[in-house]
């Protein structure tokens, strides 16, 4: 089914020459002690709603009172070619932009638009010491956030408080590195916040507001503009333990029912079947989050997590 398009493409060309050296990446350093602090659009070409507060932030002159801004576009090459009759095709060319921020893939042999891209963009996210990654869903389930089980994120992302769901990652994704996770943001010794924000569907403006909401309040967060913190709007935070990322191993995958996200599963229900080979639930209570619309070998199936207390970081 083709979805509702309430947020399309716009002309990112007058983005392209941003001020350091990097295409489609902008830096305003205040000219005074402070974080640098980097948000991160498009690492996805088809997850409109980075854009739009990445656009937001430029349009809107928005300048860090301490410290140094970093907006940058990442997957613009996926991004250019959207097509509406294909609109969940542009969200990479080859590699998942999103998964190869490691050493072994930066100086590895490989090449592709992605790996290219993330080469160029790598001065970019190694300079910053706290990053936003925007991102969006294929369905139109609650937003999220993401990020690696340090106590650090976990401050910064309850205490920002929306959005009020978070994935908690004890050991990575398991299926690659993340924008997140590559440098000093992984150094469990660190300062470095790293965080993605599901803002929701992809294509609904809905998502869009809340990007740019949440793209101030972490700029905010960190001092580098005056804003009201979002207490008054503040919701019960839930917070949800990813317990393992599973990946289309097999051309014959099916899940077991239709599923858009957080659906619950008993212990060791069936999920899902791929050829001979079964997916079910570890635990009661098993939370289903980002399942496949479209089963691609070597790419993800579905993360499987389970709640966890609401509050501590």
């Amino acid at each position: 089914m083709t979805p509702a398009f309430e947020v399309l493409p716009r002309d990112l060309s007058p983005y392209r020459v941003g001020n350091t050296g990097i295409p489609y990446v902008h830096r305003f350093d205040s000219g005074r002690p402070g974080p640098h602090v980097l948000v991160n659009a498009l690492t996805h070409g088809n997850e409109f709603c980075g854009m739009v507060a990445a656009c937001h932030l430029l349009d809107n002159s928005v300048r860090p009172l301490k410290g140094t801004l970093t907006v940058s576009f990442a997957n613009v090459a996926a991004y250019e070619t959207f097509d509406p009759a294909r609109p969940f095709d542009s969200r990479q060319l080859v590699h998942n932009l999103n998964r190869i921020w490691s050493a072994e893939w930066l100086d590895g042999p490989e090449d592709s638009p992605e790996l290219r891209r993330a080469r160029e963009l790598r001065p970019a996210v190694a300079a910053a010491d706290h990053v936003l990654d925007l991102h969006s869903t294929s369905q139109p389930v609650q937003p999220f956030w993401v990020y690696p089980k340090l106590g650090r994120n976990g401050a910064a992302a309850l205490a920002i408080g929306r959005p009020a769901v978070h994935l908690v990652m004890p050991q990575g994704l398991g299926s690659g590195t993340p924008l997140i996770q590559h440098g000093r943001l992984a150094d469990a010794q660190g300062s470095g916040v790293g965080l993605v924000a599901e803002c929701g569907q992809h294509f609904l403006q809905a998502s869009s507001d809340l990007a740019i909401e949440v793209a101030l309040d972490f700029l905010a967060h960190f001092g580098l503009i005056d804003r009201e913190p979002p207490s008054a709007l503040r919701a019960p935070q839930q917070r949800f333990e990813l317990l393992q990322t599973c990946l289309v191993t097999h051309a014959d995958f099916r899940f077991t029912r239709p599923l858009v996200g957080f659906e619950t599963f008993a212990k060791n229900a069936l999920i899902a079947t791929q050829g001979p080979d079964e997916i079910r639930s570890p635990c009661d209570g098993c939370t289903l989050l980002m399942p496949t619309r479209e089963p691609i070998v070597g790419r993800e199936a579905v993360y499987l997590s389970k709640a966890m207390d609401r509050e501590a970081p």
